[in-house]
């Protein structure tokens, strides 16, 4: 197994470490430090294993398949784990994950017809957002100076970085949309 896909496979391995972290006791700062250092370990290892993958020549099926499905489950895991903190709504996680399973169909429908969609410009903005409004939630440090200025501040720092994912969701899902619809009617 190369370099890449062992990345990817420690990627997978990372994320009931990083679940037992923020859920076990969700109010411990120790814990969240622990979980964000976790997500943020593991978030490094996806940009890692795709640069090593490409630079080394080293691009398999299995990395094709797992990277993005190891993505998921990492982004997935925090988001669900947020909603069970209740800092994030759970219909902004279903709106988010939706887009997510949206756009992987999306995407074995262009495959099976020899059509690769890569990423696009919004794509590529949703996921920056969301990664950091996933760290900014894992910190809760909203939680830990409630009732202090510094508190409402981050509250509104919150705020701003989940509508802001949540808009960047929807904008990208239809971006892919609208760029691939003729290979979406010819598949209908």
């Amino acid at each position: 197994m190369n370099v890449p896909n062992k990345l990817t496979l420690f990627r997978v391995i990372l994320i009931p470490f990083f679940v037992f972290f923020m859920l076990f006791e969700p109010e411990s700062f120790t814990f969240r430090i622990i979980a964000e250092v976790i997500f943020c370990v593991a978030s490094i290892t996806d940009m890692l294993d795709g640069k090593i993958a490409r630079k080394e020549n080293l691009v398999t099926n299995f990395g094709k398949f797992m990277d993005p499905l190891a993505d998921k489950l990492l982004v997935c895991s925090a988001l669900i784990c947020l909603v069970a903190s209740d800092q994030i709504d759970a219909w902004i996680v279903i709106v988010i994950i939706s887009r997510e399973f949206i756009i992987s169909g999306f995407r074995l429908i262009a495959s099976d017809n020899g059509v690769v969609i890569a990423a696009s410009m919004w794509g590529k903005v949703k996921t920056t957002f969301q990664m950091i409004m996933i760290i900014v939630l894992i910190l809760n440090l909203s939680y830990f100076f409630a009732g202090t200025l510094i508190g409402s501040i981050i509250i509104y720092v919150e705020i701003v970085l989940i509508y802001a994912s949540l808009i960047l969701t929807v904008v990208s899902l239809i971006d892919y949309l609208v760029k691939n619809k003729s290979i979406l009617m010819e598949n209908i």
